[in-house]
């Protein structure tokens, strides 16, 4: 398996958010999405020696890098964090301290040709996150219908000549098979001749595509649910976004557990029967000038954390 360079994005940021310290270092955290295992890592550095982190990954290549892991307090599971509640039922677990969310895809597997991610490499036509799984995106290309594929490109992609594209890729199509990433490419920048300064005409359509055949934003709102219910008084949530797709879900994912509405002032309420929120969002940064310029791919993350109020956890929210 040939290695590529990759560059943990809001490393110490995102870890530092989830406070391991004191007696919370003997708790159980989770990340989500181990990747190539930087966050794990640093996680592991900090926990004490009764501390727990179970890390979850899609890719097959993650879960090989995670084996190469010697700790005792560590654990791989190889699923989508989606599946974390039936992963923590089966361990027993009923709260963890910490949760820890990457989003998106990593360096390793946008640099390696046969994965096809890249539309600046020539590869397969691919772009599963787990390649022992589902349909690849050459193989949808060749069934979906010319609308869908529109709907698909401009609803992940937000791309605005998302039909044109599509009915493009149902011309092509009906002449060759499209199995590699060059030819998606050209295909869409016969379509797009303008774009933002730096941008390939692709970006928008490999990005609608790869989130469409991985399911992340359905997996993504499942996710939150999960870690949520999961969540401990006083239990953190860092999640790392890099699309406005992503974020604005994560957004109005703690936007509705940190705003109640109020009851009419005139009603007879007592004030220990008000409503109160269940989280609060404790930040949200960015990457800093020097990270970015470090790795340039950084630039459009953004961290969101929250925190869990134990007075939600206390009504019984968590069921």
């Amino acid at each position: 398996m040939p290695e590529f360079e990759h560059h943990t994005v809001l490393l110490n940021d995102a870890v530092d958010a989830l406070a391991i310290e004191g007696e919370r270092a003997n708790g159980i955290f989770i990340d989500g999405t181990f990747g190539r295992g930087g966050h794990s890592r640093l996680i592991l550095e900090r926990l004490g020696s009764r501390g727990r982190l179970i890390a979850f990954d899609k890719d097959p290549q993650a879960i090989a890098a995670a084996a190469l892991i010697s700790d005792k307090r560590f654990e791989i599971v190889h699923d989508t964090f989606a599946a974390l509640d039936r992963a923590l039922a089966d361990r027993g677990i009923s709260a963890v301290d910490g949760i820890l969310l990457d989003l998106g895809i990593s360096s390793p597997q946008v640099d390696d040709a046969s994965r096809g991610f890249s539309f600046q490499l020539d590869g397969p036509l691919d772009m599963r996150m787990d390649t022992t799984r589902g349909i690849s995106a050459s193989e949808w290309l060749a069934t979906e219908t010319e609308q869908k594929i529109g709907e698909v490109i401009r609803d992940y992609g937000e791309e605005r000549f998302a039909f044109r594209i599509a009915k493009e890729i149902a011309a092509r199509r009906a002449i060759e098979p499209i199995t590699r990433t060059r030819q998606l490419a050209k295909i869409v920048a016969n379509v797009v001749k303008t774009r933002e300064t730096g941008k390939n005409p692709a970006t928008r359509t490999f990005q609608a595509i790869r989130i469409y055949i991985n399911q992340e934003l359905e997996e993504l709102e499942i996710g939150l649910a999960s870690a949520y219910r999961h969540l401990a008084p006083h239990g953190r949530m860092a999640v790392i976004s890099f699309h406005s797709l992503e974020d604005r879900i994560v957004k109005r994912f703690v936007a509705s557990k940190s705003i109640v509405s109020q009851p009419d002032r005139r009603l007879p309420i007592r004030a220990a029967d008000l409503p109160v929120p269940e989280m609060v969002q404790i930040s949200r940064s960015k990457p800093s000038e020097a990270e970015i310029a470090v790795n340039p791919r950084a630039r459009s993350a953004i961290l969101r954390v929250a925190e869990r109020l134990p007075a939600a956890h206390s009504s019984g929210s968590a069921s």
